[in-house]
């Protein structure tokens, strides 16, 4: 028999999907390249206009109620998931975490407790949402956790969660997206100024993310070596303010040139104050790139390729910057990045996940 896989689609009607739209786009991708037809993948979504990342999704899709509503009821009553669904995965604290059929699996996805590790980072809104979200899933037995952060299955289980309801898994750095060539970056950098070398930061720019300590680090390490050429900051404005001072801001660019900038950036630097997991560093050294990274980032924790540093020391990040300089940049030095992280593929994504859903 074929079973129903549904998953949550909510976080790309939101005003930035973030990390989590990442999440479930590979997740999808992962799961139909196993060509496995014992199971089926529905996703459930808002009613409203369907942005292109949902569209681009090769799934079956089920319209239900507005964000608004799936927010305040996915808790209580898993309105929209299809009755016929063997496995109803939440791919966010959202929801929903019922529904499908009598005796169905019923799991959740959590990436990181952000908002007690950085509460500055959130609303005291969201940190309550958050925490009534967490209170709940404790309560109820029947939903599995799957962590997707090293360390965060410890730390669930030392407030209670039974260890049979958690479950590792890992996330991807994979994708088929060819990298814009070489002429093409330098042109979108030389019209902003910036040409020879330079620093590449991939993210949010938010205060969680470190961006002044980094940008102070910069300046410092480029003062004594110039290599590093200018900090360029790619992504999104987050929540919060942040003085983002003379670095040039990008802002979000296209997938292929986001990788080619990856490729052929000096260093990639990411040194957030605390971090979920860290895509970025990973995505830059699946490009074979030097990274400068915190200690702090669960996705390079035990990454021996990567320059780490004390996130809240300005003067460590600078040394961090420096150190990466004399890291050889040879294609013998790339391919032992880009090796680092082979195993961080979305179809052993989708298997970690099918083997959580047994």
């Amino acid at each position: 028999m074929t079973r129903t896989i549904t998953l949550s689609l909510d976080q790309f009607y939101r005003p930035q999907p973030g990390g989590i739209a990442t999440y479930v786009r590979g997740l999808v991708r992962g799961l139909a390249s196993l060509d496995d037809d014992s199971f089926r993948v529905l996703g459930v979504a808002p009613r409203g206009a369907i942005p292109d990342s949902v569209a681009a999704l090769e799934l079956t899709r089920v319209t239900t109620a507005p964000l608004g509503v799936l927010h305040r009821v996915w808790s209580r009553w898993p309105l929209g998931v299809p009755a016929q669904s063997d496995v109803v995965h939440a791919t966010s604290l959202t929801g929903p975490f019922a529904g499908g059929r009598s005796g169905a699996v019923h799991s959740v996805a959590l990436f990181d407790l952000l908002w007690r590790d950085e509460p500055a980072s959130s609303t005291p809104r969201g940190i309550r949402f958050h925490e009534r979200r967490l209170r709940l899933l404790k309560a109820r037995g029947d939903v599995r956790l799957f962590c997707a952060s090293p360390g965060l299955g410890s730390r669930l289980r030392a407030e209670g969660f039974a260890p049979e309801r958690l479950h590792d898994v890992r996330l991807g750095v994979d994708d088929e997206t060819v990298p814009a060539d070489e002429l093409a970056v330098a042109a979108a950098l030389d019209a902003r100024g910036v040409r020879g070398p330079f620093t590449l930061y991939v993210g949010t720019r938010e205060p969680r993310k470190n961006l002044e300590r980094l940008v102070a680090a910069h300046a410092l390490a480029r003062a004594e070596n110039d290599a590093l050429g200018p900090l360029v900051l790619v992504g999104p404005s987050g929540w919060g303010e942040v003085d983002v001072a003379d670095a040039v801001v990008l802002g979000p660019v296209a997938r292929p040139l986001l990788k080619g900038l990856y490729r052929d950036a000096t260093v990639v630097a990411y040194v957030p104050r605390a971090e979920g997991w860290g895509l970025p560093p990973v995505e830059a050294l699946a490009q074979g790139t030097r990274v400068v990274a915190s200690s702090n980032t669960p996705s390079v924790t035990a990454n021996d390729e990567v320059v780490r540093v004390d996130p809240l020391d300005v003067e460590d990040i600078a040394g961090g910057l420096l150190a990466a300089l004399l890291v050889p940049t040879d294609e013998p030095a790339r391919a032992r990045r880009r090796a680092s992280v082979t195993e961080l593929t979305w179809r052993n994504v989708a298997l970690d996940h099918l083997a959580g859903w047994r």
